[in-house]
């Protein structure tokens, strides 16, 4: 570049792999473009390379604005800041506890993350869910506290308590003291985040004083080798930031935003309303949308820790270049894991490298070239690599190579379709945006995959990011609680605080940025509305005068489309305030296109296709002709990358310099277009509205599949069954990894949808669902990482309900929680569908834990049960709809009947229309799949993915010696559970539960459903590869449970503990049996409370059991859970409890050479009379360690009086509480593993 009059404008986006770099001179808009390999000097060198300077030469001023993936590495790495935590006395560690889930569903360690803090300090200070005091803070205590935390090394302080948002007066003068003593870095939670959420405004603020002071130190740095230059830097959120005010909380998404506000300066380019963002490069796909503003979301969990902060909706999967691609014996499979940039794939050259990635995969099928690499490639090793890989799957190398990139298209189609469809949005409506260096590789293909009939390729793509970085505004966010009903009143103190939220961020951009003397900035404001009861706040545009009942309006059009649905007459409330300014930056484009004299191909080069190996032509970029047609296929060099033109698609090259791609097959969602079929794109907007009105009961016709979406669909319409089925005889490796990943992918949607829709705690905040596909023999095929003892038990449910109703019609939906039928225990209540295409093929089916079904205590978990009848009310495969219409009296008259009815059928009616929207969106999905690869493929595969499960298992279960392997352990009762495990003589192992106790007296009884779900649960914990949790699994053993016994109890037997505690005790002998692991809590410590009002239901967590070569996790559900703890703070603003202490059980976890986990101690006060119950084992036999292992502690239940004087009650027990007395829960340790050293 020739010297400038004024400081170059530097742009640069810090990748995992690359850094791109564009520099351009402001008074002549000349431009280039360097990317180098990712480093901590790696902006230094972009910008020598974009000067073309020594490394020697000073740098001249720039103006610098980047964008970096160095807070998300620190936050990987675990090398953050010092940081020491204060927090309210009894909730020291609540870090530790976090939600008590395990992040790895059958990782019987069932350990988490260590949390970020290096210390903590409880500090006796209290405020109520109001704001009230109740107990001051000791200020010389804290003082004195904090002076000895830097004295031992601490950087920063996080202050967390409770009710902050509601009453931050303690927050804010341990905040003060904390700067007095000389801490420069300290983060509260009220001031990180406004919402409501103990732990999730602790991690958030945790996150920004664990990661602030790396930024600053490194961007200090920077500073001193970029004398004279001004830095700004990316957020989250899309704006940018002088670089003295970047946080750490505002900086997880730092690089991928610049992405996504560069794909909307492209589409009001491209005149479109809406587009995707399809950002591959190395490491990771970022996918996105933008329709006229961007897409956003407020909570984000990276590296197992929780942040709330603005930003971008960024969807990220780990599928880049560097993925690296292997075969099982069964299957390829492409990523998680990355080569990374050292040593990358095998064409870097690098000799560490042992493995072919995408990268390999793209040179070897001719869709890369390395003439425009930042380094040369080594081609003849990438197809060296590819070709050993498929000789070990029995395939020719192209096809081996083409199959990895079907999968590849498959996760990233996947991605994007979590950001569209499960949003309530078609892909098929949108252009497809690609950006990074890899995208261009893969962007017809994911166009084709999605129906998506346009492509859009800026001829920045390879460098987007960085582009981004140059086009962003510079903006501040503000955030203000606004609890409370939405009303007038609700609304003027929302618009007050708007206005001072407004003020205050005008006043910070002129600090910022000096006077707006081109009036460019806009400011913006949106209400987080929810119906109450429910979680999710959506995001309701704030206008001035805006009144309550438009403000509804717009919430319940928002929600519709997002969930399908609204509650017509549902309280509103309001929760926070969010506003946003920004000041617009001055206008960037690239120079228009350069029509060449004669414009030609340099060369022709092999490229395989869906068809074969083709001889195409290859293009430089700025040799494409300018508003001409190319039809594909070929091939397209840029300067940061390449792009493939499938074949169908024509290319043109617009005036202003981008390449637009449009399908001329016309054949949306085509893997083989030459046999696919389709439809017109729906209305999106009616579309949604006839669902919701169906929802509610107002239209005939399903939705989705059996509930057919098309809005011409009646109650006789049939989904088009697709294309004609390829040969399915015999599984393809590739199409088999294709078919488990959308089987999955589509368990997951369902259950994010019933997540975010459902009104119950326990399905929304605990996590206590399960959503699953089932094959038309409704067998298990897949499931999303849900609850083990609903997954293993919901085909049982699905089978019985085929059989009651052997006529099912399209639209038909069932209601069963029947233990007989497969049911676990009565409040999980089950909505089974069947799923027709052409004729009845599959059915999907949803599971949720309802807050009460009846029976004779709130909550339906009484611990004194005898028969079934006193634990609530039972569906045996009610129908829910008809052909389409609800049935809602022959619903409500079950709920409403019998000698102990439900307490509030409103909210289980609730519950169930979250749980048909689940079933809903699975159902369409796997219409969809069908229209896509034909109905016979999809039934195939459900079954080749069964036969996977079950030879997964024989091969693990043929590695151990089961030679005389036996167990027994016994209930606190003395209720005995004996296994014994053997050889049979067709292959299988005998799994033989004779010997166990006969039908309990009380409610300890497990379903026959619900001990297969133990049998499955521990199969798949013997499997070390991923591979799904299904039907197929079990047929390597054969089970013999004796009818009328403990573990197959009589019908009308009472089951309320067997689903909860036995199935605990069931899990425990069987890793007995094969020496797996000791026993873990064995129990899930049922909590009930509540009043003829309401009633509230939770399991808490304790100590897994030690296994040989790893320690148990503390404070975790362990085996046939995984639900989560209501959080302290949402559960006193909900309840009249108050949490006194939320804590480890130090301890608890037994000896050995590896030890057990901890257990909990957690302890409630009611407010008002409440009833209690609690159902628990391992309260009189501790959890028994193995080879050795001591046991862990056994658990205790404990009524504290309002005096202080406590008394120690059973496992089971029911108590009538007054106000000021508690219950404490202290559950039980883990077992140890091998005698201590």
């Amino acid at each position: 570049m020739a010297p400038m009059a004024a400081p170059m404008h530097v742009w640069i986006d810090r990748g995992g792999t690359f850094t791109d770099c564009i520099g351009r001179d402001p008074a002549t808009g000349e431009t280039r473009v360097a990317k180098v390999l990712s480093g901590d000097d790696a902006p230094i060198r972009g910008v020598r390379a974009l000067l073309e300077l020594d490394p020697d030469a000073p740098l001249p001023p720039c103006d610098v604005r980047m964008g970096t993936t160095l807070a998300t590495n620190a936050l990987l790495e675990r090398k953050g800041a010092r940081c020491v935590l204060v927090v309210q006395a009894g909730f020291g560690d609540l870090l530790a506890l976090d939600d008590q889930t395990r992040p790895a569903l059958f990782d019987l360690s069932a350990r988490r993350p260590a949390p970020l803090t290096d210390e903590v300090i409880e500090v006796e200070a209290r405020v109520d869910a109001t704001g009230r005091e109740l107990t001051p803070l000791n200020v010389r205590a804290v003082r004195s506290a904090l002076e000895a935390a830097r004295e031992r090394g601490a950087e920063a302080v996080v202050v967390a308590l409770l009710h902050a948002p509601a009453g931050p007066a303690h927050e804010r003068a341990i905040a003060a003291v904390a700067r007095e003593v000389g801490f420069e870095q300290v983060s509260c939670s009220h001031e990180a985040s406004a919402s409501a959420g103990l732990l999730a405004r602790a991690q958030t603020a945790l996150v920004d004083a664990y990661l602030t002071p790396v930024l600053r130190r490194y961007l200090a740095r920077l500073g001193e080798r970029l004398p004279g230059s001004r830095l700004r830097l990316m957020q989250s959120s899309g704006d940018l930031v002088e670089a003295g005010r970047f946080r750490g909380k505002d900086a997880i998404l730092s690089g991928p935003a610049g992405g996504v506000v560069a794909c909307a300066r492209i589409a009001e380019q491209a005149g479109r309303g809406q587009v995707l963002g399809f950002d591959m490069g190395g490491t990771s796909t970022d996918v996105s949308r933008w329709a006229g503003d961007h897409e956003r979301q407020s909570e984000a969990r990276v590296a197992g820790v929780r942040i709330r902060a603005p930003m971008i909706a960024v969807h990220t999967v780990a599928s880049g270049g560097g993925s690296l691609c292997r075969f099982d014996g069964r299957r390829f499979t492409v990523g998680p894991e990355s080569a990374g940039a050292e040593p990358g794939p095998l064409c870097y050259g690098h000799a560490e490298a042992r493995e072919p990635a995408l990268t390999d995969v793209a040179l070897a099928l001719g869709r890369l070239r390395g003439d425009r690499f930042p380094f040369a490639l080594d081609a003849e090793r990438a197809r060296a690599g590819v070709a050993a890989l498929a000789e070990r799957a029995g395939l020719a190398p192209a096809e081996a190579a083409e199959g990895l990139f079907a999968i590849a298209v498959e996760q990233m189609a996947a991605a994007i379709g979590e950001i569209s469809t499960a949003r309530g949005h078609d892909p098929r409506e949108h252009a497809l945006v690609l950006f990074g260096g890899a995208a261009g590789q893969y962007g017809c293909a994911v166009a084709r995959r999605l129906g998506v009939r346009t492509i859009l390729s800026h001829p920045w793509a390879g460098v987007l990011s960085a582009f981004g970085m140059g086009v962003a505004p510079v903006g501040w966010h503000g955030e203000a609680p606004t609890p409370g009903a939405l009303g007038a009143e609700r609304v003027r103190e929302a618009q007050a605080a708007r206005a001072e939220l407004e003020r205050e961020g005008r006043a910070a951009l002129e600090a910022a940025e000096g006077p707006d003397e081109a009036d460019a900035t806009t400011a913006r404001a949106h209400l987080g509305l929810r119906y109450r009861g429910t979680e999710t706040p959506l995001d309701v545009p704030l206008a001035e005068g805006a009144s309550p009942e438009a403000l509804r309006e717009a919430f319940e059009a928002r929600h519709r489309r997002r969930f399908g649905y609204a509650r017509a007459g549902h309280p509103v409330e309001a929760t926070r305030l969010r506003v946003h300014l920004e000041r617009a930056a001055a206008p960037v484009d690239p120079p228009p296109a350069r029509a060449p004299g004669s414009p030609a191909p340099f060369d022709r080069a092999p490229l395989h296709v869906e068809e074969g190996w083709r001889e195409v032509d290859v293009w430089r970029r700025e040799d494409l002709p300018v508003d001409a047609p190319l039809a594909g296929p070929l091939l397209v060099l840029e300067d940061t990358g390449s792009l493939v033109v499938e074949p169908g698609f024509v290319l043109r090259r617009r005036p202003d310099d981008l390449v637009v791609l449009e399908d001329a097959r016309g054949v949306p969602g085509a893997a083989d277009s030459s046999e696919r079929r389709t439809s017109e794109p729906a209305d999106s907007a009616s579309e949604n509205d006839e669902q919701a009105a169906r929802l509610d009961g107002r239209q005939d016709g399903p939705s989705g599949a059996a509930l057919d979406t098309r809005p011409d669909a009646g109650p006789d319409a049939q989904p088009d069954p697709g294309p004609e089925a390829r040969p399915v005889a015999a599984p393809d490796p590739v199409r088999l990894e294709v078919f488990g990943n959308l089987f999955m992918s589509i368990a997951e949607r369902m259950g994010a949808v019933l997540q975010r829709t459902a009104l119950s705690t326990n399905i929304r905040d605990r996590l206590d669902f399960s959503c699953a596909l089932f094959d038309g023999a409704g067998q298990l095929v897949a499931n999303a990482p849900h609850i083990p003892v609903h997954l293993g038990s919901m085909g049982a449910s699905v089978r019985a309900v085929r059989a009651r109703h052997p006529r099912m019609a399209p639209g038909d939906v069932f209601v069963t929680n029947d233990p007989a039928d497969g049911g676990s225990h009565l409040p999980d209540i089950t909505l089974v569908a069947p799923v027709f295409v052409g004729e009845r093929r599959f059915f999907v089916a949803s599971r949720g834990h309802h807050a009460d079904v009846g029976g004779v205590t709130p909550g339906s978990m009484p611990p004194f049960s005898t028969r079934l009848v006193e634990e609530g009310v039972v569906f045996r495969g009610v129908p829910l709809l008809r052909g389409g219409e609800l049935e809602e009296a022959a619903v409500r008259a079950v709920l409403e009947g019998g000698s102990h009815p439900a307490r509030r059928p409103e909210e289980n009616l609730a519950d169930l229309q979250a749980q048909l929207a689940a079933c809903r969106t699975g159902a369409r999905l796997l219409e969809e799949a069908c229209a896509r690869e034909g109905a016979e493929a999809v039934a195939a595969y459900m079954g080749h993915v069964q036969d996977q499960g079950e030879a997964a298992v024989r091969e693990a279960l043929a590695a151990l010696d089961l030679e005389g392997r036996s167990f027994e352990d016994a209930l606190d009762d003395g209720s005995v559970i004996h296994v014994r495990l053997a050889r049979a003589a067709d292959g299988r192992v005998r799994i033989d539960f004779r010997g166990s106790a006969a039908a309990h007296p009380g409610n300890l009884n497990a379903p026959r459903a619900v001990t297969t779900a133990c049998v499955l649960y521990v199969l798949r914990t013997l499997v070390e590869r991923p591979i799904p949790l299904n039907a197929g699994c079990l047929r390597a053993v054969e089970l013999v449970v004796p009818p009328g016994s403990l573990l197959d109890p009589p019908a009308g037997a009472a089951v309320a503990g067997g689903n909860v505690e036995t199935s605990q005790r069931i899990v425990d002998v069987l890793l007995g049996a094969f020496g797996r692991a000791a026993a873990s809590q064995g129990t899930m410590n049922n909590l009930t409370l509540g009043d003829g009002r309401f009633g509230y239901y939770e399991t808490v967590a304790g100590g897994a059991g030690a296994g040989e070569g790893w320690d148990g996790g503390s404070a975790a559900h362990t085996h046939m859970t995984n639900s989560r703890i209501t959080d302290p703070e949402i559960l006193e603003q909900r309840f009249p409890v108050r949490v006194r202490r939320h804590a480890l059980r130090r301890g608890s976890g037994g000896a050995g050479r590896w030890r057990g986990g901890d257990g909990v101690v957690r302890e409630l006060e009611a407010l008002r009379p409440l009833q209690v119950s609690v159902l628990s084992e391992r309260r009189a036999r501790a959890p028994w360690g193995l080879a050795g292992g001591a046991p862990g502690a056994k658990g205790r239940n404990v009524l504290v009086r309002a005096d202080g004087s406590e008394e120690e009650l059973g496992g089971r027990l029911g108590v009538e509480l007054v106000p000021g007395e508690a219950i404490r829960l202290e559950t039980p340790g883990g077992g140890g593993y091998g005698e201590a050293p």
